[in-house]
């Protein structure tokens, strides 16, 4: 946090009679500036109200859910989903053809507890009705939003055929609007042979949700997108949290999992030019460096590693565990689980879904009042759409499985993603989303494109609580 932020806030408490010790000082810096206001106010308020005039480190964790335990330790990981071994590509117009039935299947069956599902109505059946109101559900084969001049046009796809509906701009202009190609609807319809209206629109999306709890104060640690092999790589911080996981500090002694959720290193020959960008030039070495940075975790934490775009073995989706024979050294270790992209764990109980987040680009282009300063925003979009990638054709490579593999069967706990270097967390329906940055520096491709990248923060969390913190590293 900037010094000045820093000075504003020990200035706020010390106008108050409230002052700080040598111990709480060390922290704050390592804490954003809304958390940190917050926390000194609260603490203030507390101080004051009990007749105490200084705050310690302790009141400072308390406030960020950081406490010592002497209770036992415990971190169990399950892993309850990994696509590595599990991919089955097919070829061609067939092979897609299957992934795309799959998919409808899966999603079919994700919402047949429903009331509504009871209705649902096969489209050829409908077409060849008596054009009483009538469900059904599909894949979306096409969507125009209504305007104020014209109606909109939405067209949902099923195994017996397609059903173009017209769209009034009152009813549908915004649920329409915000639907991606091939993505799973449900629909509520009027009419018959001579036109069919839409009525209503719905996703799938998740229900309220009551998340899994550790039966202790264990803490997960979130990063995602280093580049290691990068020129931009930030090493002497990425150190840091490396130093900081191995210390006496308290949380740090009570973390049990630090999760990477892909583009661990920068690859090669991912864009134009890279070579001008890098300090490693093979795979093999950035991983290798990898290694080293992160043999000095304790070997009691647990590190889960996923692949993103920039790492090799298959682009795409969904992407089996980076290849032993790049990172041999990482699969060797104990304490490292190398698992693909999406992957399902499970620490303490608590489901932590793991996607590195490629289709955000996707979404982020098609769908309007989502961008990139906000990546939750597009994860609760995925979250709603009961799917990972639901675009097809555009920039995300998605693999013509026999099984659609990137729809999200269950509702997680915790749903962890990266790609877009901004650090990001919000509660959805009980369900915690967090993007976690990156531990690259801005490159000249975001200068470009004026993306301001929150690099060398970690988010952490209390899976017993869910109370998440950032600790800046920079």
């Amino acid at each position: 946090m900037p010094s000045s932020d820093v000075s504003a806030i020990v200035q706020y408490a010390l106008s108050r009679g409230v002052r700080l010790n040598p111990d709480a000082l060390k922290v704050i810096g390592s804490i954003g500036a809304d958390d940190l206001g917050r926390v000194i106010k609260q603490i203030v308020v507390s101080k004051l109200a009990s007749g105490e005039d200084t705050i310690n480190r302790a009141d400072i964790d308390g406030a960020l859910g950081i406490t010592a335990s002497d209770e036992p330790f415990e971190n169990r990981l399950d892993v309850v989903f990994d696509p590595t071994g599990r991919t089955a590509t097919a070829e061609g117009v067939e092979g897609y053809g299957d992934l795309f039935a799959s998919r409808y299947e899966k999603m079919k069956a994700l919402v047949s507890g429903r009331p509504e599902a009871k209705s649902f109505k096969r489209i050829a059946l409908i077409k060849s009705g008596d054009g009483e109101e009538s469900s059904t559900c599909g894949l979306v084969w096409r969507r125009v939003a209504a305007t104020k001049d014209a109606p909109g046009r939405l067209t949902v796809e099923d195994p017996t055929g397609f059903l173009e509906l017209l769209v009034p701009y009152d009813e549908g202009r915004d649920a329409v609007g915000s639907l991606m190609h091939d993505q799973f609807v449900m629909v509520r319809i009027a009419g018959g042979r001579g036109g069919f209206v839409l009525k209503e629109v719905a996703v799938p999306d998740v229900a309220s949700h009551e998340p899994h709890k550790s039966p202790t104060d264990t803490y997960a640690v979130f990063v995602s997108d280093l580049h290691v092999g990068s020129r931009y790589f930030m090493e002497k911080e990425f150190a840091g949290l490396v130093e900081w996981l191995a210390s006496e500090e308290p949380t740090a002694q009570r973390v049990g999992y630090v999760l990477m959720c892909g583009d661990v290193v920068d690859g090669v020959g991912v864009y134009k030019g890279q070579d001008r960008e890098l300090v490693l030039l093979t795979a093999e070495e950035q991983l290798a460096r990898l290694d080293e940075l992160i043999s000095g975790i304790p070997e009691r934490i647990k590190i889960v590693i996923t692949p993103g775009n920039h790492d090799p073995g298959r682009k795409a989706l969904p992407q089996p565990a980076i290849p032993r024979k790049y990172a041999s050294a990482l699969w060797k270790r104990p304490n490292v689980c190398m698992l693909g992209n999406p992957a399902t764990v499970a620490l303490n109980g608590v489901r932590v879904l793991m996607y590195h987040g490629q289709s955000i680009d996707d979404v982020v282009k098609v769908t309007p009042n989502l961008d990139y300063a906000k990546p939750v925003g597009v994860m609760k979009h995925l979250l709603r759409a009961r799917h990972l990638s639901p675009i097809y054709g555009e920039n995300t490579p998605i693999a013509p499985e026999a099984e659609d593999l990137m729809v999200i069967d269950g509702t997680p706990d915790i749903f962890h993603a990266g790609h877009v270097h901004v650090t990001g967390a919000e509660n959805y329906r009980g369900v915690l989303l967090i993007n976690s940055g990156a531990w690259q520096a801005k490159t000249p491709f975001q200068e470009s494109v004026r993306m301001e990248p929150t690099p060398g923060l970690a988010v952490i969390v209390n899976l017993r609580t869910y109370k998440a913190s950032v600790r800046d590293f920079t």
